[in-house]
Parts: structure tokens; C-alpha cells; sequence
């Protein structure tokens, strides 16, 4: 069994950099938002999560007895977009457990996270960390860990042997974003040392600030969906929801992080919006549902549309990646635009065993529904159908139930 006697979360670094950088956003310019995130598991365990409900109360427990402590306030203000007036709130920032709360019904278990959204937002990532350690304790780890070692061999030779390819314009990049669904923390660690020693020419970065402060790696992240769908019900016409998110983060950031996240409703109400204008001020963007192939056609021939070219800008893929369909995606885009993996599951969990499929989003804010219109349907979460049929009304989506019988 792995390290029993210690919480699993010892630092409140061990998360991804984009709860920070969402964090700050929506302190300054909407700290009132009061919002609930809801825990799912999309796929069926070995066993009942329910039956790690102690473990996961006593977890939490411990979550929302740390605080930060001073080398890791002056590490995350060391971060030339984080402002010191953030810092401060952090310096004095403690999760509130009466904010949380696990329970099961039947075999399902249940993680509900409401209260004031800068209080609560950042339980996501720690919570999908916890449950996903404690789950995978059960198995063999030594079998795991094994498997986990040659697997990950097999990734960083099928890397290295870009060494003796013919160059693309662009180089081939990659990064770790495993924090949520990796076998342990342990673990994770292990893999992104391993690449950073082995692959350092095209390893650049991981999205776990920890681990990008102890290991000297570049913290790597911008914006998820919660970012967006906040928006959903911030009183802004509803069709203008992303716009006024994309604006707010350019002001907010002012040339920093600039890669937009095109699928809260879907690749083509997102570039609708993503004008010149936008087009100009974001880096790149960044594909996370739907077929990564057309996306990536579909962005190219929009920037082409704009005069703009392509190779000065950033597509970093992150929907459910390996290293083999990376390197294919590289293969297939590199000689057109710049490009970014992301790989998560497939590096942090790749020990021969399934996958958890988890994740905890946000599902209502200032007491109204938000969602996500996925290019990947079984991405979609909502539990109010009347605002999602309205949602995808507002923006011209088919709903993937009905498309084709309209033919």
C-alpha cells in the first residue's frame, strides 16, 4: 500500500497552473459569483467508488487544513502574470470545508463543491487526484508500477526517434498535464522527471506547478472551460458570453497566456466569434473535444480567411492524447503552424490498468445553469436540458440526438 499515513495532498502547489491563472481572472473582475461544481465518473469502476468514502472525507479533511506556505507564495508571484494583490489573497486563503461535501446514493458517489467561486473553484483538480489515488491503491502497485516503467520506455524511445526524422518547419513540443487522473502522485513525478532527463529537447514543460518548481520545468496552462461558462450567467447576453470571456482575459493578462480554448460551444460558434480582432491578440488555441484533424483544418483555413499567417501562431492539442497520436498530429500539422502536446491520462496512467474516466465541472452559477456544448457529445454536462436546447439555439448547434433525422 502507498504512503497510508500521509494525505495525499501535502502541498497546495500539486495542481494544474490554469486554476491559478483562471483564479485570478475571476477574483478581479467577479469575486461575488457563487457557483456549484459536481463530481462524475463517466465510466464504470472495478468497484463502487462509494466504498472509498471515508478515505475521501478524511482527504478533504486534510485539503482544507493547509494553507500556502511562503516559498510557494514567492514562487507562484515569481510568475510575471500574477499580480500581488492575488498573492495576497492567497497568502491568507484556506479551503472551507463546509464548502465541500462527499455522500453516496446507491453505488454512486457524489462530490458537491458550492460556495462563493474564488473559494471553491480550485477543489477540482485535488479532488480528481484524491479519488483517483485512493482508487488505484486497491490494485496491485508493484504490478502497476512495472508495467507503468516499460510503457513509458516505449513513449520516450518513440520520441527520442525523432532525432533521426527530417525536420518539420516547426518543432515538436510536448507537456505534461496528468494531475488528474495520474496513479499517484508519486508516480507523476517519476514520469516527468524521466522526460525532462530524457526527452529535454521536446519535453518543455508540465502543467503541475509543484513539479514545475522543483524540477526547474516551465509551468504550462491558460484557461478551461469553467472560465467560459462562467460567463453563461454573468447577465451579458448569453450570445455574447464568449466574446466578453476573450475580452476580459486580454485585458486581464495583456499578452500573456494566449491560447484560447475553442469547445465550450462547440469549434464553429467559437470561431464566429474569434474574430480579427481576437485572432490578433491570442497566440493560438487549444483543441480539447471533436476530431483534432478537422479542428486543425478548420482553425487553418480560418486564419487564412483573416490574412493571418498560420505559422506565427499555437495549436496545442489536448483531448485525450498519447504519445503515438501526438506524433501523428505533429506529422500531419508541423510544417503549417506551431504546435503543443498536452498528454495527461496516457502518461500519468498508463500502467496497464483502466483509466478512470473523471472529472468535476461546474454546473450552475449565481443560481442558473451553465454547460458545456462539446464538439465530443459524451463531453457535454448539464443537468437542465431546457438551457441546454436554449444554449444550442442561441448558437446555431445541432443537437447530436436529432442530427440526422432532419435530412
Amino acid at each position: 500500500m502507498q504512503n497510508q499515513g500521509k494525505p495525499i495532498i501535502t502541498s497546495l502547489l500539486d495542481t494544474d497552473l490554469y486554476k491559478f491563472t483562471m483564479w485570478q481572472a475571476l477574483l478581479h473582475r467577479h469575486p461575488q459569483v457563487q457557483v456549484e461544481y459536481r463530481f462524475v465518473c463517466r465510466n464504470k469502476p472495478a468497484y463502487p467508488l462509494t466504498e472509498l468514502l471515508g478515505e475521501i472525507d478524511a482527504e478533504l479533511d486534510a485539503l482544507c487544513a493547509l494553507r500556502f506556505q511562503p516559498d510557494e507564495l514567492d514562487y507562484i508571484g515569481s510568475l510575471r502574470f500574477m499580480k500581488s494583490d492575488f498573492i495576497d489573497f492567497l497568502r491568507i486563503f484556506q479551503f472551507q470545508r463546509s464548502f465541500i461535501r462527499a455522500y453516496a446514493e446507491g453505488e454512486t458517489l457524489h462530490i458537491v463543491a458550492a460556495g462563493p467561486q474564488v473559494h471553491v473553484m480550485a477543489f477540482e483538480i485535488f479532488v480528481l487526484a484524491i479519488v483517483n489515488e485512493l482508487y488505484f491503491r486497491r490494485f496491485d502497485e508493484q504490478a502497476a508500477l512495472a508495467e507503468g516503467r516499460r510503457q513509458l520506455a516505449r513513449k520516450i524511445a518513440h520520441i527520442q526517434a525523432l532525432a533521426g526524422e527530417t525536420g518539420r518547419r516547426h518543432p515538436f513540443e510536448m507537456f505534461d498535464f496528468g494531475v488528474r487522473r495520474r496513479f499517484s502522485a508519486q508516480w507523476q513525478r517519476e514520469v516527468v522527471q524521466s522526460l525532462a532527463e530524457q526527452t529535454p529537447q521536446w519535453f518543455k514543460g508540465t502543467s503541475n506547478v509543484l513539479l514545475a518548481r522543483d524540477l526547474g520545468l516551465v509551468p504550462i496552462g491558460t484557461m478551461a472551460h469553467e472560465y467560459l461558462q462562467t460567463y453563461q450567467a454573468l447577465g451579458v447576453r448569453l450570445r455574447d458570453f464568449q466574446k466578453l470571456a476573450l475580452e476580459e482575459w486580454v485585458q486581464e493578462y495583456r499578452g500573456d497566456l494566449g491560447i484560447a480554448l475553442t469547445d465550450t460551444v462547440g469549434m464553429d460558434a467559437f470561431l464566429a466569434d474569434f474574430d480579427l480582432y481576437f485572432a490578433k491578440l491570442f497566440d493560438g488555441l487549444r483543441h480539447d473535444s471533436g476530431d483534432p484533424y478537422a479542428w486543425g483544418e478548420k482553425a487553418l483555413a480560418h486564419y487564412q480567411r483573416l490574412r493571418i499567417d498560420a505559422n506565427t501562431k499555437r495549436f496545442v492539442f489536448s483531448d485525450g492524447l498519447d504519445v503515438d497520436s501526438a506524433l501523428a498530429l505533429y506529422h500531419h500539422f508541423g510544417d503549417r503552424v506551431q504546435l503543443g502536446f498536452g498528454i495527461g491520462t496516457q502518461l500519468t496512467n498508463g500502467m496497464g490498468l483502466e483509466p478512470l474516466n473523471i472529472v468535476m465541472k461546474i454546473v450552475h452559477a449565481n443560481g442558473q445553469p451553465v454547460a458545456k456544448l462539446s464538439d465530443s457529445p459524451g463531453k457535454t454536462m448539464c443537468d437542465d436540458e431546457t438551457f441546454l436546447a436554449y444554449l444550442r439555439q442561441v448558437f446555431n448547434v445541432p443537437d447530436p440526438q436529432t442530427r440526422g433525422l432532419e435530412n
